[in-house]
């Protein structure tokens, strides 16, 4: 098993590093995985060159490719303004049926993000009705998360762009904004090491769906374009099987064998409790009707793979994460095991 770990690993960062060079509470069973660990510790410390950080950056690892640009073909680059196209849902021909893609509605715009684009990119730096927002995605983790594109720099609201530092923390994404250089991770929206460390990103609901299921009922959405102005084999995916096998390619904080590491949840924080819910379980019921305390959680998912999830009627703001990266993060969390 370490030599083919060994070999994927190899496999992987050599061909991005190229690339860059170029239900019911019945059926509820609240089960919290044996853990003695607790939740991150999000003091802000200091090293003994005066940087902040939450994260030690000892602990902080390479993925292989440099710091990405930011619509600059560099390492993992970042999309901006400039390589964001959008066309009709109708000549997005390029994506085929079975293909995964992130969604997000914003004040009444549907826009789509092609996996197959966003694995080579990571982070698209787009606007969407006044807002700046970054589209973000982890393929180590499965993780597709959008953020607001603002930080504050010495109490003054400030919009900022995006970019992949080629680092990786519980094999997550570290991404690094314009404006300060500081290291923020993907999973949580923290900033961890610089300047800003201690900040959060404000989270927007974003959505990864299968296309087949997504197109025919949404034909108003607009299609983030292949035509990038970057040279990259959309279409081909480099991590090929990893999403299938057990193995990580690097190492995390706290593993979990409660379920397969890669198994696909939305997870949830409410009032400093975490859950997690499984998809095939949400696609088995159809509706999953939950408690965290005395708060009421239903999971809802609609014919076009839209998740909703609500506590007490407030819709809360979910991840769609591999386990063990939801895991890595959150080792108190709950589990939510149909019978």
């Amino acid at each position: 098993m370490v030599t083919k770990n060994l070999f994927f690993t190899i496999l992987i960062i050599a061909t991005l590093a190229v690339a860059g060079c170029v239900s019911n509470t019945e059926l509820s069973n609240n089960i919290p995985p044996e853990s003695t660990q607790t939740e991150q510790d999000n003091s802000i410390k200091t090293a003994s060159d005066g940087t902040k950080y939450i994260v030690n950056p000892k602990d902080i690892l390479s993925g292989g490719p440099p710091q990405g640009g930011i619509g600059v073909d560099r390492g993992i680059p970042a999309l901006a303004k400039e390589n964001i196209k959008f066309i009709p849902i109708e000549e997005a021909d390029y994506i085929q049926d079975n293909e995964l893609v992130l969604v997000l509605n914003h004040k009444g715009e549907e826009r789509v993000y092609p996996l197959q684009i966003m694995t080579w990119h990571e982070i698209a730096n787009d606007n969407i009705q006044g807002d700046a927002i970054i589209i973000t995605y982890c393929p180590l983790c499965g993780s597709g998360i959008a953020y607001e594109s603002y930080v504050d720099i010495n109490n003054v609201k400030t919009e900022t762009r995006f970019g992949t530092s080629g680092k990786l923390y519980n094999s997550n994404l570290i991404m690094y904004d314009e404006a300060t250089e500081t290291y923020w991770q993907q999973i949580g929206g923290q900033a961890i090491v610089g300047e800003l460390t201690g900040q959060t990103l404000t989270a927007i609901s974003l959505d990864t769906v299968v296309w087949r299921d997504y197109k025919n009922s949404n034909p108003n959405a607009k299609v983030l374009s292949q035509d990038t102005g970057i040279n990259r084999n959309y279409g081909r995916d480099p991590y090929g099987n990893y999403y299938e096998n057990s193995f990580l390619l690097f190492p995390v904080d706290n593993e979990d064998d409660t379920i397969h590491p890669k198994t696909i949840i939305f997870g949830i924080e409410h009032e400093g409790n975490f859950k997690a819910y499984k998809e095939d379980d949400l696609i088995n019921l159809g509706t999953i009707e939950d408690t965290i305390g005395e708060t009421n959680i239903i999971v809802t998912r609609n014919d076009a793979g839209i998740v909703t999830i609500t506590a007490d009627g407030k819709e809360l703001v979910k991840e769609r994460d591999m386990w063990f990266a939801w895991y890595a993060f959150h080792p108190t969390t709950l589990l939510f095991e149909s019978e």
